[in-house]
């Protein structure tokens, strides 16, 4: 694979398709919102305008949604895990969860109601650490696996929030399997963002929870009274955030819906591997994959968020880690009076690729493809902050990563 490939998706879009963007409405996005704002220490991110940036660029605007302030955690992750492991317990008690708010879910009375119940989770570091916090605030016990080569800050974040961590000697996804297999025998609850048969209800409540920070932006475009984004460019691993926000802005905008690109790191390039194929099917990305945008080191989309995805996205970009890097100097060191935001490595692809799709002549057919002009307003997604300080720093401080 060349340093940058770029598919197109042609297709007519069926707003009216049921099974994958109906639970991606407004109206479901908000019931989970209004959930998060029940916790203790909720606060919106900022949607950071890039002004200045964009003028150099060439462009007419870019929207940052920095999530590295949410929940304290440094990434967008808790929103899913909050979400669906709070619809788990309204489930097993047989009571709506718009009647469980936070103060409720943790009293006395729930508790006796449901007994103690043990979470676990596969995690390259932000979900897991999501998870571990949600079990922390709910009070539950929770297990979290991850695969080799997980950063030791990454462990030590998630052990701090209570969780016993597991690290294993497998990749992303076998470490799933591994999961499940635990699961199963210990009667545990798997709480994990990757869909497959028989296991939708967890992923889909988590792509509503992370959705819910797509609709935050959106109303803070229109309180703000800004122009809505003409591009989203969302990066992918298994796809939940990519496909959850793909979801919901198809619901917000229909025709008038932005470009909506799907970018994932060369070495697991599995949406584009599957766009590639044009059958319909999903195709997995195998064996190691040393990318150092950890977050979407994943092989196998999922499947709720493939239907949204291959339905709905515009068209896909599988990129260099360098791009991510970029991203995250650009981040740290901005342009004039733009505002600076700490951006990691899986959260700096969307506005690495944005600059240098401006900036490189070599890549001027992918721009042109995509859109790319003088009236175009990109939104990016900074799902995470410094969640590895030290690769954080040898990208930012040191240049590791650089194309020259």
């Amino acid at each position: 694979m060349s340093e940058f490939s770029y598919i197109a998706q042609k297709k007519d879009k069926n707003f009216n398709m049921k099974g994958s963007i109906e639970f991606f409405t407004e109206k479901e996005i908000q019931k989970a919102l209004n959930f998060h704002k029940s916790f203790d220490g909720f606060a919106e991110t900022d949607l950071v305008q890039l002004k200045d940036s964009a003028k150099r660029l060439g462009l007419s605007n870019i929207y940052v949604k920095d999530e590295s302030s949410r929940f304290g955690i440094n990434s967008f992750k808790g929103l899913g895990a909050a979400w669906a492991m709070g619809n788990y317990i309204a489930e097993k008690l047989d009571i709506p969860i718009e009647e469980l708010p936070y103060d409720r879910m943790i009293s006395d009375e729930i508790r006796k109601k449901l007994g103690n119940v043990t979470f676990a989770s596969c995690t390259d570091g932000n979900h897991g650490r999501g998870v571990a916090w949600v079990g922390q605030m709910l009070q539950q016990e929770v297990k979290i696996f991850m695969p080799k080569g997980s950063g030791s800050d990454r462990v030590k974040n998630i052990e701090a929030l209570g969780a016993e961590v597991i690290v294993t000697d497998l990749n992303y996804d076998d470490t799933i399997r591994f999961v499940m297999d635990e699961a199963d025998k210990n009667g545990w609850i798997i709480v994990q963002d990757t869909s497959w048969e028989g296991y939708v209800d967890i992923p889909k409540w988590i792509m509503q929870g992370y959705s819910a920070l797509v609709l935050e932006a959106y109303q803070q475009i229109e309180r703000d009274n800004l122009p809505k984004p003409t591009h989203a460019f969302l990066q992918a691993g298994v796809g939940a955030m990519a496909g959850g926000a793909c979801g919901l802005i198809t619901n917000l905008c229909k025709e008038d819906m932005p470009t909506t690109i799907i970018l994932e790191p060369n070495e697991a390039a599995a949406f584009y591997k599957s766009a590639v194929a044009n059958d319909g099917k999903r195709h997995f990305v195998t064996g190691d994959m040393p990318t150092i945008m950890a977050g979407l080191a994943c092989g196998e989309p999922g499947i709720i968020a493939w239907d949204v995805i291959s339905e709905f996205a515009d068209g896909y970009v599988s990129c260099p880690d360098w791009i991510s890097a970029n991203g995250m100097r650009l981040a740290a060191n901005p342009v004039g009076n733009d505002k600076r935001f700490i951006s990691g490595e899986s959260a700096g692809v969307s506005y690495g690729l944005t600059n240098e799709l401006m900036i490189n002549e070599e890549l001027k057919d992918i721009k042109n493809q995509i859109g790319l002009d003088e009236n175009s307003i990109v939104l990016c997604i900074s799902t995470e902050g410094d969640t590895d300080v030290t690769a954080y720093q040898d990208i930012v401080w040191y240049g590791k990563y650089n194309k020259y």
